[in-house]
C-alpha cells in the first residue's frame, strides 16, 4: 500500500469567481509541460460547472496570447444529486467493479405504492396520495443512503427507544416506514440491485479504496464540491492525499475567527463518543456550517486548508470578503456589528432594489440587464430560485429582441408538450367535461399546419355551443348539444367536425370508464390520442423530446406493477411526477446573458449579478422536514436538518455576493399577498445600518420599471350618450326589452341596435335565466300533454333529466322546484274547477304600434270564464313591485295584453283583464311552502300599481313615449338613464361604468 501524504486543501475567496480562480492558478502550475494541463483529471460536481471551467480556460486563453493553444484537462462528473446526473466515466466506467446495478427510480416509486397499498391494506391512501406516498418514503430512503445510515441502524436499541418517546403519529410513521423498507430491501436483495444512492457510495469507496492502495501517476484535482457525504467526504480525503492531488473548496472563509468557527456547533462531530453528530444549537443555516461538515468527516481541521494562489484579478473589491463574512456571523458572534468600522461594514457595489411586485420587480430586473448590455464584453446573470419570476424576465428582454436562456429549466407539467399530456388525461379522467375539452380542441400542437384554421373555426363554435351549465359526461351528449343549439347554416358542418373528434378521442374515453386500470395501459391509449391529435409534432421539439422519454420510462416501469389508477386520479399522478422533471433549454440565447437556478449559478461568472426573488420562502425556500421519520431521530442518526437548506442558500448567495457588481432584489408583496423580505436582505440592511443601507439603495431602475408601460394621462371616460342615425334606431322591441329602454337605454342600444350579447362561461354554474328555461320547458310540455293533474312532478322530473345541468345542481334544486310545481298543480286544477282554463303556453306574438314591431312569448294565456284573458307570467324569483309597474319598468304583461288585444297571439285573442305574476319562491309572510301569485293592480289599501281599467292604456302610453323619445326621435341612448331601477348588468363593463358613475354628483337622472 502506498504511504498517503498530508492532505492538499485550497480555497478560494467569495471576491473572486471560482472558475476564473482556478485556472488562473491551474495554468501556471500545468502549462510549462504541453501536456501537462491533458494530464489532470478534474473532478467536478456538475456538468453546469464542466461548461463553466471550460468557458474559464477560453476566458484565459484570449488574455494570455502567449500561451498559444492547449489541451484541456479531463473533467469528469461527481454526480450531483440535486440535479440528477450521474457519475462520470472514470468513477463509473463500462467495465468498473463488481456492484449491483441501480434500481430504476421510477419502477421503485410505483413499486413502492404497490407495497405500501398490500402492507396498510383498506387504511393506504389512493390514487395520487397513495403514489406521493410513496415518493416521500423514496426520498427518506435515498436520504438515509446519501448519508451511510444501514437500515439495520434504525432497529438499533437506542433508535427504538427514541422513536417511542415521540408523539403517536411519529411512531405510527416510523414503523410503518421500517416494514416498508424491509420489503423493498428483500425485493432488491432477490433482483441483485441496489438503490442508485448506495450504488453512488460503493462507487466512491471502491475508487478511493484503488487510488489509496495505488495512487494514480497523473494529477487528480476535484475542485468546487460542497456535497458533504460521508462516501464522497471519505473519497475527497483520499484524493486530497494523493501525491499529486488535492481539494479546491469554494469559498470556505480563512479569515473567520475560531470563535466563530466553533460557535457553528457540531457539525457532524460528536461532543461524545455515541453522541448525535449534531447538535441542537448547531448554526445550521450559516453559509459556512455544510463545509465545516465537510471538513469534519474529511478529518481535516481548517488550519490545514490554504488559500489558493495565483488567483487571477478579484471579481470584487477584496474589503467586500470580509464584509460578506461579518454579514453571515451567527447570533451571538453578530453583536460585534455595534462596533464595526464602516469599512468593514460596506458592501461596495452591491445595490439594494425592492420593487412592489413581481411584475415590476422582472421589469426593473430586464431593465437592469437591457443597461449592462450596453457595456461592451459586460456579461449579466440573474440568481433566482423563482422559475415565475425567471419566465417574466424572459419575456421582458423578448421585447428588445434579447434571447435569454433559463438554465434553471421549466417543470415538464407547464410545457407546449406536458400540458397537452395532462389535458388529455383530465379529458379522460373527468370525460370529457367542457374546460379540458375546450383547451386539449385547441392546443397549439393539435392539427398544426395548414388544415388549423379550420380546425379552430370549429373549436370554437363547438365553444360557444357549450357555453353554460356542463352537459352530462361523455362525448355523446356533447353531440346532442351540436344538434340541439347549432344553428342549422352550421349544424352539418359541425355535426361532420364532431364526428372526427370524437372518434380521435373515443379510445381513450373508452378505456377511461373503467374503475381502475394499470398505469401502462392508461399511458398507451394517452399516446394513441395524443399521436391522431397531433401526428408525430407531439414529439418533436426539446419538451417533446423529453416528454416522450418520460412517457416511455414511466410506461417500462409500470409493466408488472401490480398498481391499478383510477382514470379519474391520472392527472394528478401525471402532474406530480412531470413536476420532478425540468426541460431544459437548447443553448442559443444571448452569449452575454444568463438565467441561473440556485443550483446552476454555482461557479457561474458574471460581471454584474442580480439575485432576485429574495424573500422568505423563495430565497432561502421554506424547510421541509421529513414526513415520516421524526427530526430527533433523524438527528441522532446523523442526517442534516430541515435547516440545513438554508445554510445552503446562504452560501449561493454568499457566492453571488462575489461578483464585481451584484444587485439584491425583492418585492414587497408576491401574486396573493404581502410578503417579509429574506432574512439575508434584512441581515444586509441591519449590518450596514440605516445610513449606509440608504446609500446602497437602488432607485432609479424601480423609478424606470415604474413608468415603462405608463401611458399619458386621459380624463375618466364620460357618461355614454351614443346617438344612431335614424335608421340605426328602427329596430323591434321585445315584450321583455322596453323595460330595459326606459330604466337604461345604453343597454337596449348594446342589444338590440350593436347586437351584442354575453355569454356564459365553460361549466358555468346554472344561472337564473337557466332556471327559468327550465321551468317554462317544464310547464309548457305539462299543459301541452293535457295538465292531468297530479303529473307535474313527473314531467319535471323528465324534463329536468334531459337538460344540460350539472347532476349535482338539478338534485340540489329539485326539491324546492318540485314544491312550487305542486302548487302550481293544485292551482290550475282549482281554476280550471272555477270555469278558467288554459289557451295557450309558450306562444309567440307580435304587433305594430307607431310602424315599430312589438313581439314577445307569452308564458300562459288563460281564458276566464266571462271570454276575456288572463295573462299569465311565471318568475323563478321575486316578481316586480307595484311601485315598478306603476312607473312603467314593468311593462312585461300589459303588452303581451296588448298583443294579444290586437289579435297577435293565434288562437288567444280577445280582452285582457287579469294580469298575474306566479311565483316560485317562498311564500310570503312566513306562510309555510312554495308557490304565490299576485297581481300590480291597484285595487287593496296601501297596495301600488295601475287600477285595472287603466293598466293597459297606461301600458300603451308608457310605450309610445319610449318609441317617439329613442326610436322615432333623436333622444341619446344615455347609460344608467335611471340608476335607481335595478336591471341587467350585463353591459357595465362596456359603457366602463366604474369610470364616470361615481362623479355624476348631484346630476339629476332624466325620468
Amino acid at each position: 500500500m502506498a504511504v498517503v501524504g498530508k492532505p492538499n486543501l485550497w480555497s478560494i475567496p467569495a471576491h473572486r469567481g471560482f472558475a476564473d480562480a482556478l485556472v488562473a492558478g491551474l495554468l501556471p502550475r500545468y502549462s510549462g509541460d504541453p501536456l501537462g494541463l491533458a494530464r489532470l483529471t478534474l473532478l467536478l460536481p456538475s456538468q453546469r460547472a464542466i461548461r463553466s471551467v471550460t468557458e474559464a480556460f477560453v476566458r484565459a486563453l484570449g488574455e494570455q496570447d502567449a500561451l498559444g493553444g492547449l489541451l484541456l484537462p479531463r473533467m469528469v462528473v461527481l454526480g450531483d444529486l440535486d440535479l440528477d446526473e450521474a457519475l462520470g466515466a472514470l468513477l463509473d466506467p463500462l467495465d468498473g467493479p463488481d456492484v449491483p446495478p441501480a434500481a430504476d427510480p421510477t419502477a421503485r416509486w410505483l413499486r413502492l405504492a404497490a407495497l405500501i397499498r398490500t402492507i396498510e391494506g383498506d387504511e393506504a391512501p389512493k390514487g395520487a396520495a397513495l403514489l406521493r406516498r410513496a415518493w416521500e418514503a423514496g426520498q427518506t430512503m435515498d436520504r438515509l443512503a446519501v448519508e451511510g445510515i444501514a437500515p439495520e441502524t434504525l432497529l438499533s436499541d437506542e433508535i427504538v427507544g427514541l422513536v417511542g418517546e415521540q408523539a403517536a403519529h411519529w411512531q405510527d410513521s416510523t414503523r410503518g416506514f421500517l416494514k416498508l423498507m424491509a420489503h423493498w430491501r428483500a425485493e432488491l436483495q432477490a433482483q441483485g440491485r441496489v438503490d442508485p444512492p448506495t450504488r453512488r457510495n460503493l462507487l466512491f469507496a471502491h475508487a478511493a479504496q484503488a487510488w489509496k492502495a495505488s495512487p494514480p501517476k497523473n494529477p487528480i484535482l476535484a475542485a468546487g464540491v460542497t456535497s458533504a457525504s460521508p462516501a464522497l467526504a471519505d473519497l475527497l480525503r483520499v484524493v486530497s492525499e494523493l501525491p499529486e492531488g488535492g481539494v479546491v473548496l469554494p469559498d470556505l472563509d480563512l479569515t473567520l475567527d475560531d470563535a466563530v468557527w466553533d460557535e457553528l456547533g457540531q457539525a457532524g462531530h460528536p461532543e461524545e463518543p455515541g453522541g448525535p453528530p449534531f447538535g441542537r444549537s448547531d448554526a445550521a443555516t450559516h453559509p459556512q456550517y455544510h463545509l465545516k461538515l465537510l471538513l469534519n468527516r474529511m478529518g481535516v481541521a481548517r488550519g490545514e486548508v490554504q488559500l489558493w494562489q495565483r488567483s487571477g484579478p478579484a471579481s470584487a473589491p477584496p474589503e467586500r470578503a470580509r464584509a460578506i463574512s461579518n454579514l453571515f456571523l451567527p447570533p451571538q458572534a453578530s453583536a460585534r456589528w455595534v462596533d464595526l468600522p464602516e469599512k468593514q461594514r460596506r458592501l461596495a457595489n452591491v445595490r439594494l432594489m425592492e420593487s412592489g411586485h413581481p411584475g415590476e420587480e422582472a421589469q426593473a430586473i430586464a431593465l437592469l440587464m437591457r443597461e449592462a448590455l450596453e457595456i461592451p464584453e459586460k456579461r449579466v446573470a440573474l440568481v433566482t430560485p423563482d422559475r415565475a419570476l425567471a419566465g417574466r424576465v424572459v419575456a421582458h428582454l423578448a421585447r428588445w429582441g434579447i434571447g435569454a436562456d433559463d438554465s434553471g429549466g421549466q417543470p415538464l407539467s407547464q410545457t407546449l408538450a406536458g400540458r397537452f399530456l395532462l389535458l388529455l388525461a383530465e379529458v379522460a379522467g373527468e370525460q370529457a367535461t367542457p374546460v379540458p375539452l375546450i383547451a386539449l380542441l385547441g392546443h397549439p400542437l393539435v392539427k398544426a399546419g395548414e388544415t388549423r384554421p379550420r380546425w379552430l373555426e370549429s373549436v370554437r363554435a363547438l365553444d360557444l355551443l357549450l357555453r353554460g351549465p356542463r352537459p352530462d359526461a361523455g362525448l355523446e351528449p356533447i353531440a346532442g348539444v351540436i344538434e340541439n343549439k347549432a344553428s342549422p347554416r352550421r349544424k352539418p358542418g359541425l355535426n361532420a367536425w364532431w364526428g372526427e373528434a370524437a372518434a380521435m378521442l373515443w379510445p381513450l374515453m373508452e378505456a377511461a370508464r373503467a374503475e381502475a386500470l394499470p398505469l401502462s395501459t392508461l399511458l398507451d391509449a394517452l399516446v394513441t390520442c395524443g399521436e391522431a391529435l397531433c401526428g408525430q409534432g407531439l414529439w418533436g421539439e426539446a419538451d417533446g423530446r423529453a416528454l416522450a422519454s418520460f412517457v416511455e420510462g414511466l410506461r417500462n416501469a409500470s409493466d408488472g406493477t401490480d398498481l391499478p389508477i383510477p382514470p379519474r386520479d391520472l392527472p394528478a399522478v401525471l402532474r406530480d411526477a412531470m413536476d420532478r422533471i425540468s426541460v431544459r433549454p437548447a443553448w442559443g440565447g444571448h452569449p452575454r446573458v444568463a438565467i441561473y437556478g440556485l443550483l446552476e449559478a454555482r461557479m457561474g461568472r458574471a460581471d454584474l449579478v442580480i439575485c432576485g426573488g429574495l424573500t422568505e420562502g423563495v430565497w432561502p425556500g421554506s424547510p421541509k422536514p421529513d414526513p415520516l421519520l421524526p427530526p430527533a431521530v433523524l438527528r441522532q442518526l446523523g442526517v442534516p436538518g430541515a435547516d440545513f437548506r438554508i445554510g445552503l442558500a446562504a452560501h449561493d448567495l454568499a457566492a453571488c455576493l462575489g461578483a464585481p457588481e451584484v444587485v439584491l432584489s425583492w418585492a414587497r408583496r408576491d401574486e396573493g399577498a404581502p410578503v417579509i423580505p429574506s432574512r439575508f436582505v434584512l441581515r444586509v440592511m441591519a449590518m450596514l445600518g440605516e445610513k449606509l443601507a440608504k446609500d446602497h439603495r437602488e432607485t432609479r431602475i424601480p423609478a424606470w420599471a415604474g413608468g415603462l408601460d405608463v401611458g399619458r394621462k386621459v380624463p375618466p371616460h364620460p357618461r355614454p350618450q351614443p346617438m344612431p342615425s335614424r335608421e340605426q334606431r328602427l329596430v323591434d322591441i321585445a315584450v321583455t326589452a322596453l323595460d330595459r329602454l326606459r330604466a337604461d337605454p345604453y343597454q337596449f342600444y348594446a342589444q338590440a341596435i350593436l347586437g351584442l350579447r354575453s355569454i356564459d362561461a365553460l361549466d358555468a354554474q346554472p344561472s337564473p335565466a337557466w332556471r327559468g328555461t327550465a321551468v317554462h320547458d317544464i310547464l309548457d310540455a305539462w299543459h301541452k300533454a293535457g295538465a292531468v293533474p297530479g303529473t307535474l312532478a313527473a314531467t319535471a322530473g323528465v324534463v329536468l333529466d334531459s337538460m344540460q345541468a350539472h347532476p349535482l345542481e338539478r338534485s340540489l334544486w329539485r326539491p324546492r322546484l318540485v314544491a312550487a310545481l305542486e302548487w302550481i298543480d293544485s292551482e290550475v286544477t282549482a281554476l280550471v274547477a272555477e270555469g278558467r282554463r288554459v289557451i295557450a303556453t309558450e306562444i309567440k306574438g307580435e304587433m305594430k304600434v307607431d310602424g315599430i314591431r312589438i313581439h314577445g312569448r307569452a308564458d300562459r294565456i288563460d281564458r276566464n270564464p266571462d271570454g276575456s284573458l288572463a295573462v299569465v307570467d311565471y318568475k323563478t324569483g321575486a316578481p316586480p313591485s307595484g311601485k315598478q309597474v306603476q312607473a312603467g319598468f314593468a311593462l312585461q304583461l300589459g303588452l303581451i295584453g296588448m298583443i294579444a288585444g290586437d289579435g297577435g297571439f293565434a288562437g288567444a285573442e280577445g280582452e285582457a283583464t287579469r294580469f298575474e305574476y306566479w311565483s316560485m319562491t317562498r311564500r310570503r309572510k312566513g306562510e309555510p311552502g312554495f308557490g304565490w301569485r299576485d297581481e300590480p293592480i291597484l285595487e287593496k289599501p296601501k297596495r301600488s300599481g295601475i287600477p285595472r281599467e287603466e293598466f293597459l292604456p297606461k301600458t300603451e302610453e308608457f310605450l309610445r313615449e319610449a318609441i317617439a323619445r329613442w326610436l322615432l326621435g333623436s333622444e341619446p341612448f344615455t347609460a344608467r338613464l335611471n340608476p335607481d331601477i335595478a336591471g341587467y348588468n350585463d353591459y357595465d363593463q362596456l359603457m366602463r361604468l366604474d369610470e364616470w358613475l361615481g362623479l355624476l354628483g348631484d346630476e339629476e337622472p332624466n325620468a
